[in-house]
């Protein structure tokens, strides 16, 4: 687990599961799997499975903490 700090680099990859600070209006989930990686994210909702994209910078700010490898079970 990676607690995230805006402004502190970490590697984001496809797969991981990106806890936000907001929740999905749809749903309200607040968990996002990683889809696609690049100049903007794809994304999609843990709660609802609706798949989006969002601009790097945008969903950088919105990250609470990124979930990896075992700690995406809890």
């Amino acid at each position: 687990m990676c607690k995230w700090k805006g402004g502190d680099l970490v590697d984001i990859s496809v797969g991981d599961v990106l806890v936000m600070k907001k929740q999905h209006p749809g749903c309200g989930s607040d968990r996002m799997k990683v889809l696609r990686v690049g100049a903007d994210f794809k994304l999609t909702c843990a709660g609802c499975g609706r798949t989006f994209m969002i601009a790097r910078s945008k969903c950088e700010k919105s990250i609470k903490l990124v979930l990896r490898g075992e700690d995406k079970e809890n």
